[in-house]
């Protein structure tokens, strides 16, 4: 299944999470990978370990680089972050779309070349879980979600986060102006852990999803390689 995105038919790009502690499990995961997978994610617990040397590796072996690092600070540090992102060759970086529009902005502006998303509400999060963390009723968390797509793309963010079941609303409402980034993807038959918004492969691709996030579904497996060639028959199917 593939998806009509901006004039295009697309399949969702697929990216790897090395949520691992050190370069060594790294390093063991991307070569267990094989030939399988050329982006991945880089998130908060790999980066604060092993800092920019992990994406300066990966760059060095020509591989694509996403930075999850969901930054939320004030919109000077967020620009010299995201400047910092860009100078490392990182293609993707993640900030809070809750920061503001002027720390979106800040981001945008200083990220040049890295493509900047705005995170939404977490996958792994209820809608009781939004609505205590946000201290009031809201009709469903995809109001939320729309919400903050709207302040992403009038800050000219490349796309949002959001869980699987938000992005058609999204694309309704965004058409080509915004990309979607799915986490929580799991192969059938395999746990959820602690998402709690979660969609298989197909399914996102069905959704029109412009990119999705394959964790512990391909890198917790038995055969890693054989796991994530399933995904990307599903992507691609």
């Amino acid at each position: 299944m593939t998806m009509q995105f901006a004039g295009a038919t697309l399949t969702p790009t697929p990216i790897v999470a090395l949520d691992v502690p050190t370069m060594t499990s790294a390093r063991a995961l991307v070569d267990r990978l094989e030939d399988t997978a050329d982006f991945f994610k880089v998130g908060l617990q790999l980066y604060t370990a092993e800092g920019p040397r992990v994406v300066e590796w990966l760059r060095g072996i020509e591989k694509r680089v996403f930075l999850d690092l969901k930054l939320h600070d004030i919109p000077n540090t967020v620009r010299g972050a995201a400047q910092s992102a860009s100078s490392l060759g990182v293609e993707l970086l993640t900030v809070h779309a809750v920061g503001g529009d002027a720390m979106l902005r800040a981001a945008v502006e200083g990220g040049g070349a890295t493509a900047i998303l705005a995170v939404t509400v977490l996958t792994s999060m209820t809608q009781g879980e939004l609505e205590a963390a946000r201290g009031h009723a809201m009709a469903s968390v995809g109001d939320e979600v729309l919400r903050l797509a709207r302040a992403a793309d009038a800050a000219g963010a490349h796309g949002i986060v959001c869980a699987g079941s938000e992005v058609a609303e999204v694309r309704a409402a965004h058409g080509g102006r915004l990309r979607t980034l799915v986490p929580g993807i799991r192969l059938g038959g395999t746990p959820a852990h602690d998402q709690a918004r979660v969609m298989t492969p197909r399914e996102a691709a069905a959704a029109g999803a412009s990119y999705v996030v394959i964790g512990r579904t391909v890198t917790a497996a038995e055969d890693p390689p054989a796991a994530m060639r399933r995904v990307l028959a599903e992507l691609a199917g």
